[in-house]
């Protein structure tokens, strides 16, 4: 059960209790004990996809959190909130609201690389602290900048309020790099368009090489877990890596890279690739000048192991 089991993750529930429900899965189904680590944080508020690492897999969640994340997000203009989701109390309110016309004319404003400044309900640590435990305790402090990229951003979706042109929600589409708040995101563009605004959905349709076409729910886990068959619903470990490069290796030289020892001599694409024996994963290796060290190495080592 080296691997990924790809969670659709429904709105209520956080990334840690999933992860604590694929672990119940596995125990639930006689599957024995493995380390299980998500590859991705999403918001209790927010859906979608959540991949999860089981066994060696684990080892490469790390490279989820720095990938490209791909999402859908409703905003709904008036009303900004203190956490700039649904969830927080108002802290301004606005009677402007855009056109859709307005609204996909300012998003060439918000495509490319961009400075934003994240939300003050987040994770990120400010002098120390958790910043949603600062803002919590009703602190004030200020939220740094920082660069993100916006691969793509598109409306597919608006609600009118029924008074002309006027939006009431506008629901879009976004392709985003690692570091993005798709809550500050919003709320720019609702800022942008002189109205106020916040997240009222938000739904993670791609996070790395993951979608949504082999997530599960947790009800379809726990079922496939009763009737020990979580195999169906398990991806390869080497499915989180579709975009590194294989690099074959000998028996002699595999057992050389699983020991830690550098191998010279073989001819490969300079950077990151996947060092393969046969079709067993050995390691992630970096390669310069015909020689290669481990970056991380896998302690597979039968055909039942990925």
């Amino acid at each position: 059960m080296h691997g990924w089991i790809i969670i659709d993750k429904p709105v209520g529930p956080g990334s840690t209790q999933i992860v604590s429900a694929v672990k119940r899965a596995l125990k639930t189904g006689g599957y024995g004990k493995y380390k299980v680590g998500h590859g991705g944080t999403l918001d209790p508020l927010a859906s979608g996809v959540l991949p999860v690492a089981l066994g060696e897999a684990t080892k490469l969640s790390g490279r989820m959190l720095d990938a490209d994340k791909a999402y859908d997000f409703t905003i709904g203009f008036g009303t900004e909130t203190d956490t700039l989701d649904a969830e927080g109390k108002a802290v301004a309110t606005s009677d402007e609201r855009p056109t859709r016309t307005a609204l996909e004319a300012v998003l060439a404003r918000f495509t490319g690389p961009i400075e934003q400044v994240p939300p003050a309900y987040s994770a990120l640590k400010v002098d120390g602290e958790r910043a949603y435990d600062r803002a919590r305790a009703g602190e004030s402090f200020e939220m740094k900048t920082r660069a993100v990229t916006i691969h793509r951003l598109v409306v597919v979706a608006v609600a009118a309020t029924g008074e002309g042109d006027a939006l009431a929600e506008a629901t879009l589409s976004c392709s985003v790099s690692k570091g993005t708040y798709i809550r500050s995101l919003a709320r720019d563009i609702a800022r942008a368009l002189g109205s106020v605004g916040h997240v009222t959905m938000l739904r993670r349709t791609k996070a790395g090489p993951f979608t949504l076409a082999p997530a599960i729910s947790l009800d379809k886990l726990d079922e496939l877990a009763k009737a020990r068959q979580l195999e169906k619903a398990r991806l390869p470990l080497t499915a989180g890596l579709d975009d590194i490069p294989a690099l074959p290796v000998t028996p002699d030289q595999a057992r050389a890279l699983r020991e830690g020892r550098k191998v010279i001599g073989i001819a490969a694409p300079t950077g990151l690739n996947l060092a393969i024996d046969g079709d067993m994963p050995v390691a992630l290796v970096e390669a310069e000048d015909q020689e290669i060290r481990v970056v991380r190495g896998f302690n597979l080592m039968s055909r039942e192991d990925i």
